[in-house]
């Protein structure tokens, strides 16, 4: 299709890092009233051209243009005046101001052209709230402080919108939704198709993408790999796109292990979950299955010391663990990867180097003061047998991709060399790529004689890893199944709600 339909294209588009080659010589045209998805590993350069079109990065070469004639944007508001907005993974919400001046912001109504008119933006806010069918979820003088990724989410899209966004791009916009909240922002996104805006969809999610997009635009390493029709697209065909190679053996062939017991736990409970015991061998990948809210992080962070223990025994190769000591697990060689990686596990303006040290303290000083000579030395190794992507050990991590922030992550843990190591859902927003590269480093370290207990929401990565699986509901566990017994079917029925045995005083157990 020639340019004059397009609303914004580039072309020829580079960008770099200092050695790294983000984007290369790209051409793209981003259409009105079409949902253009854009798919690859992570560090292939998605967000990069996001941030090109923004006006977050200058280009190093070539050009954008908006309906056909040439732009520079110095900055993220001249992008913006020109109808470009994107959705980013965490909404830019201001926590103490309310939704409709989080909406409104940069454009509230005005008494006599200096006063804020309060009536007027609450008139305004209520009428949209009502167009997006969020009347009943927000109110136009609430509070944004303690809203729901769903909710922030949804006030980002209304401020794009109301602005008169015509091209609105949105960055992992599920990675943090349930299913009903992804349906909800699902049917946004037809109606902002329908009504002639030219929509951009970063997702590693590939059903969602099959299901949304009318054309899929695949990245490879900072280049335009190919741009093609949603209609017939599988995932098995954007996958071999996305990563030049075939992944049909994503999985590592699992191993036998041997029989010692590296963890054992004895009727845990904590305020979260009742009466776990359960045992992990040495260089076994026990999977944790569940449903939201079963309860299988709790039963992470009450191994680790995050929560109390009131009753039940934790041994680690011997050593019994107190309840609601955290260091104590990391000494005795426990180490702990959580699902939110951003707000329980990393320091985002802080370096790779500073986040990998975290937990070595005795392995990067020298008479007592730090040595960033000897942390190189440590983390550099472990740096590249992860290939973790930047230009250094001193880019901020809030810079990398979910998947290099995830392998900083477990550099940490592989620093300390630890003995257990829980991994609340290890691939959680991050591409089809870099999944196969953590699922051969899940086996390699079974390899190396590690335990390892594997959360995972994601059926196929539950069933593909683990030699055997424990299922939960309710904050108990409900069944296990061994590599030949487990199947998605058995799984799912374990989950349910109703499959958990509720706690009874001991009068009532008595009489049943």
């Amino acid at each position: 299709m020639s340019n004059a339909t397009s609303f914004l294209s580039v072309h020829g588009l580079t960008k770099s890092f200092g050695i790294v080659q983000a984007l290369a010589d790209v051409t793209l045209d981003i259409r009105p009233g079409e949902v253009l998805a854009l798919v690859g590993e992570n560090g292939a350069g998605k967000s990069t051209l996001m941030r090109l079109i923004e006006g977050v990065f200058p280009t190093d070469g070539g050009e954008i243009r908006i309906e056909g004639k040439p732009v520079t944007f110095p900055g993220p508001r001249s992008a913006h005046d020109a109808g470009i907005r994107v959705i980013h993974q965490e909404p830019e919400i201001v926590p103490h101001m309310t939704v409709g001046e989080n909406i409104y912001i940069g454009h509230l109504p005005k008494r006599a052209g200096v006063l804020l008119d309060a009536r007027q933006l609450s008139r305004q806010t209520a009428k949209l709230l009502a167009d997006f069918g969020m009347e009943r979820d927000l109110s136009p003088d609430q509070k944004c402080e303690g809203l729901g990724p769903a909710q922030r989410q949804m006030i980002e899209i209304m401020r794009a919108v109301h602005a008169g966004g015509r091209l609105v791009a949105f960055d992992e916009p599920t990675s943090s939704l349930t299913d009903e909240e992804a349906r909800r922002l699902f049917a946004v996104i037809r109606r902002l198709r329908a009504d002639g805006v030219a929509v951009v969809y970063i997702s590693h999610r590939l059903p969602e993408i099959i299901e949304l997009a009318d054309r899929i635009a695949v990245l490879r390493d900072g280049r335009l790999i190919d741009v093609s029709p949603a209609t017939g697209a599988t995932e098995d065909s954007i996958t071999r796109q996305m990563v030049g190679r075939d992944l049909s053996e994503m999985f590592p062939a699992k191993e036998p292990h041997g029989s010692r017991v590296i963890l054992s736990v004895q009727g845990m409970t904590t305020d979260h979950v009742s009466d776990i015991s359960l045992d992990l061998h040495a260089g076994e990948v026990l999977g944790i299955g569940g449903l939201m809210g079963a309860g299988r992080s709790e039963l992470a962070k009450g191994l680790f010391g995050f929560h109390r223990r009131h009753a039940g025994r934790v041994t680690l190769d011997g050593v019994a663990l107190p309840g609601g000591d955290t260091a104590a697990a990391i000494m005795a060689g426990m180490g702990f990867a959580p699902e939110d990686r951003k707000e329980e596990a990393l320091l985002l303006m802080q370096s790779i180097l500073d986040n990998a040290v975290i937990c070595i303290p005795d392995k990067v000083t020298r008479g007592g003061l730090f040595s960033k000579t000897l942390a190189q030395g440590v983390i550099g190794d472990i740096a590249s047998q992860l290939a973790i992507k930047a230009p250094s050990l001193d880019t901020p991590v809030g810079r990398l991709s979910g998947g290099n922030q995830q392998k900083v992550v477990l550099a940490r843990w592989l620093a300390r060399q630890p003995k257990v190591l829980i991994l609340d859902e290890p691939t959680r927003g991050i591409d089809v790529g870099a999944k196969s590269e953590i699922y051969a480093l899940i086996r390699n370290l079974t390899r190396a004689g590690l335990g390892l207990i594997v959360i995972s929401s994601e059926m196929p990565e539950l069933i593909g890893l683990s030699d055997r699986v424990i299922v939960m509901a309710g904050g108990r566990i409900t069944a296990e199944y061994s590599a030949e017994e487990m199947s998605e079917d058995r799984i799912l029925r374990a989950a349910m709600p109703q499959t958990a045995k509720p706690t009874l005083p001991a009068q009532e157990a008595a009489t049943i």
